[in-house]
């Protein structure tokens, strides 16, 4: 048993050696001893990473029974909203000391009107809202009068490799900072129903309530993730939780920072995962990437030279698992942001270079309700609106009676001019949602239902 013991102990030092970049400074033995340890590269980042909780208010459905329908009358409402006080638990890290700004999860902060952010010393502080992005759950906040404040180094998501330890830093359950280690047991995570932008980095490290928004790093102490998902029976660890890469967040950060919004940029194409049958019949070796069915004409990818069986393997020099993981890394990227993609055609490797797109230029609908699933929307200035420039046969979109050239020009009888404006009405509007539509020289309404 002690030989098992001590073989286990020397096999540990050699895996934290073997990974420890050559340029990092951090020790992982103690001065005094042989014995492995994280804790001088503990001290200097578990300062960063803080403990959120937050108070609100959030609006509660409840259906009306059909006694008290019957009672107030036929006109009575089949739901009744009120507004219900909640608290929560989360944690957050400092990204930047000297203006205090911190990143979390936006589901941390949802709906929050008081946000109080408690340091590893005890000290507590304030914090107001900068700007959220539900669709990726990055949230960046700012302390109050925060003094001598502690900021994490950013590291490099993308040189992240299967089987790197990294540590998870957050406050579990309300216990207070708690630090567990693993390993990256895959990368480039999508199609898991968490969010809408999935491009996750997933790990043992034990992640569960109260993680969220924490710290992912390398031991070396470089942020690379956003601790913001576990999947487990009822909420609890199992070995399997998932990070929003650093470098997917920073690009978020930096637009939250400017204009207190994303503007996503656009890559202007349809298509799929890269699968084996299709890399067999384009005679390509490469088993990873994103196969383009349809450049979209006018749209950033189709200005910059990208056509219609091309194959994307990187962006920016970073390779790529998936089409899903190309939507979410170009969408965390800003509009007219220029990226470098690599791109398979005809048995030829090629960098092409594409100034992305507005958002604003052309998207599918699905995300912006239900209903409108199938459709493909484009801003229109004359008239202005937005058009539905193609649907998908036997889509929801082309069931509820949308035909391509239809201009929505108001939701609920306020005008629409932008994607951004459409998707705003829609998610503020409860009950019945009217389109304005015109349709060649008629105007005409199209009634939806509201899935909330």
């Amino acid at each position: 048993m002690k030989k098992l013991l001590t073989l286990f102990t020397v096999l540990i030092g050699c895996s934290f050696i073997n990974t420890t970049p050559a340029n990092a400074s951090i020790p992982f033995f103690g001065d005094s001893d042989k014995t492995p340890t994280l804790a001088p590269m503990l001290e200097e980042v578990t300062p960063a990473v803080v403990n959120i909780s937050v108070k609100g208010k959030r609006e509660v459905r409840q259906r009306m029974p059909d006694a008290l329908r019957f009672f107030f009358g036929p006109n009575a409402p089949r739901e009744q909203v009120r507004e219900r006080p909640f608290q929560g638990l989360g944690s957050g890290v400092i990204i930047d000391a000297e203006k205090g700004y911190v990143v979390t999860n936006n589901h941390v902060i949802d709906d929050a009107t008081e946000i109080l952010v408690t340091l590893k010393d005890g000290r507590e502080f304030d914090a107001e809202v900068i700007g959220t992005d539900e669709r990726s759950d990055i949230a960046l906040i700012k302390i109050k009068s925060g003094e001598n404040l502690t900021a994490i180094e950013l590291g490099k998501s993308s040189d992240l490799r299967v089987g790197d330890f990294v540590v998870a830093i957050g406050n579990p359950f309300g216990l207070g900072q708690t630090v567990t280690s693993g390993i990256v047991s895959a990368l480039g995570r999508s199609g898991l129903g968490i969010e809408e932008l999935e491009n996750f980095i997933q790990t043992d490290a034990a992640i569960n309530s109260g993680n969220s928004g924490g710290a992912l790093v390398t031991l070396d102490g470089k942020l690379v993730g956003i601790n913001t998902a576990i999947l487990g029976p009822n909420g609890g660890n199992i070995g399997i939780g998932f990070a929003i890469p650093s470098d997917m967040m920073n690009n978020l950060v930096l637009q939250l920072k400017e204009f207190g919004e994303v503007r996503r940029g656009v890559l202007g194409i349809r298509g799929h995962d890269l699968t084996h049958d299709i890399a067999q019949a384009l005679n390509i070796e490469a088993s990873n990437g994103a196969f383009v069915a349809e450049s979209i004409a006018g749209g950033a990818a189709d200005q910059a030279g990208i056509k219609s069986g091309d194959v994307i393997l990187s962006v920016n020099g970073s390779k790529i698992a998936s089409f899903s993981e190309l939507r979410a890394l170009v969408s965390s990227m800003g509009q007219d942001k220029a990226v470098t993609l690599g791109v398979v055609r005809d048995g030829e490797e090629l960098e092409i270079d594409v100034v992305l797109g507005s958002q604003d230029v052309e998207v599918t609908a699905e995300s912006i309700h239900p209903a409108l699933q199938g459709a493909t929307l484009a801003v229109s200035n004359d008239p202005a609106g937005i058009e539905i420039t193609d649907i998908a046969e036997s889509s929801p979109a082309a069931r509820v009676g949308l035909e391509v050239g239809d201009i929505i020009r108001g939701v609920n009888r306020n005008p629409v001019t932008s994607i951004a404006d459409l998707r705003t009405i829609i998610e503020d509007s409860s009950g019945v949602i009217a389109l304005n539509l015109q349709r060649g020289e008629s105007s005409l309404y199209l009634v939806l239902r509201n899935a909330g």
